[in-house]
């Protein structure tokens, strides 16, 4: 009968599960032997897995042309947001024009007086309050808090209001009717070719 340490041969588990037949303390070695080269495969196998030149390359490519295409659409974006606000602006002041006019009586602002008029207080005259403050006779107003600035164009950034062309002028207005518009030569159009000064 042979003993235990003579050579008998035992089952041991291998790396990867299975049942492999190793005889004594070998076991233990083979199991290592076996790590070792499940671990040499997984590194190859993964070095493998890696991107070549090539894919990059197409990969930029492909980000490039996206770009190419997104960018524009983007700064078409921007513009199409400033004219809305230019429509937004015109707005505001003719609905402050109109609620003035109704107020006192079928008169509009005056020229010289329209940016106070609109933005403080006034009698049933159009007179603007001396203090800025509603007293007395001056409950009129205020209209809009103040002038927005000229958001499109060769006069972007100017708030002023004016029958013609000025430094500072951003804002064409006829007191006779109650019309306001841009301050911008016909050359200044949107995306459409539309021009501001009509809007």
């Amino acid at each position: 009968m042979q003993s235990a340490g003579s050579g008998v041969k035992s089952l041991a588990w291998a790396v990867d599960g299975r049942l492999s037949p190793v005889h004594g303390q070998g076991a233990r070695t083979h199991a290592s032997a076996r790590a070792g080269q499940d671990t040499e495969k997984a590194m190859h196998s993964s070095s493998r897995k890696a991107f070549s030149l090539i894919e990059l390359v197409i990969v930029v490519v492909i980000l490039g042309i996206i770009g190419a295409i997104a960018i524009p659409r983007m700064s078409r974006g921007a513009e199409g947001a400033k004219d809305s606000a230019l429509i937004t602006d015109l707005a505001t002041l003719r609905a402050a024009i109109d609620l003035y006019h109704t107020e006192h009586e079928g008169v509009y602002p005056t020229v010289a007086n329209i940016v106070d008029q609109l933005t403080g207080y006034t009698d049933i005259n159009g007179t603007v309050s001396p203090t800025g403050e509603k007293t007395g006779a001056y409950i009129y107003g205020p209209y809009i808090r103040s002038i927005p600035a000229l958001k499109v164009g060769t006069n972007r950034g100017k708030s002023g209001i004016a029958a013609a062309d000025g430094a500072g002028v951003g804002w064409i207005y006829i007191a006779a009717s109650g019309t306001i518009k841009a301050n911008l030569p016909d050359a200044d159009v949107d995306a459409s070719g539309t021009k501001y000064n009509t809007y």
